[in-house]
């Protein structure tokens, strides 16, 4: 099915607001382990810089996000619901090791999924202090991204 929303091959920048119960964990987090640059912020809300994306951490108490539903993909039990990037190949590789060095409690550590087959990706998956999801793929061929 074609869709009349995909008219080109440019991506513009998407904004993706979460919830988060602490917002000084979340804040932390997100400016010093994923080491993202911060924009505009008040008392209940923080935005950033999400690889060119807008994501905005909003205070929101008792998310209970904490203890997501999952789904078996290729053998591994992907956390639903879940946000992230694809990332070069490189530059996922360097946030791989980066977060490792860390100590960040990975809940499927990096990986290649569906290796040697359509669709063979580099994966990592983790959630922030407030129980949000995090997915960080790349693919050595980006034309895989959607190939069946």
């Amino acid at each position: 099915m074609n869709s009349k929303f995909i008219v080109n091959t440019t991506l513009s920048p998407f904004h993706l607001a979460i919830p988060v119960d602490d917002l000084k964990k979340a804040r932390d987090f997100y400016n010093t382990t994923l080491e993202l640059r911060e924009g505009r912020s008040s008392d209940h809300w923080v935005d950033f810089d999400f690889f060119g994306h807008q994501l905005v951490i909003h205070y929101k108490p008792n998310t209970n996000l904490k203890g997501n539903h999952s789904n078996a993909v290729d053998g591994k039990n992907v956390p639903v619901p879940h946000f992230g990037i694809i990332l070069d190949w490189d530059t996922w590789h360097d946030l791989a090791n980066t977060l490792t060095e860390k100590n960040i409690d990975f809940i499927i550590e990096p990986y290649i999924r569906f290796k040697g087959e359509i669709g063979e990706q580099a994966t990592m998956f983790f959630i922030d202090p407030c129980g949000n999801a995090l997915e960080f793929k790349s693919f050595k061929d980006r034309a895989q991204l959607f190939a069946k």
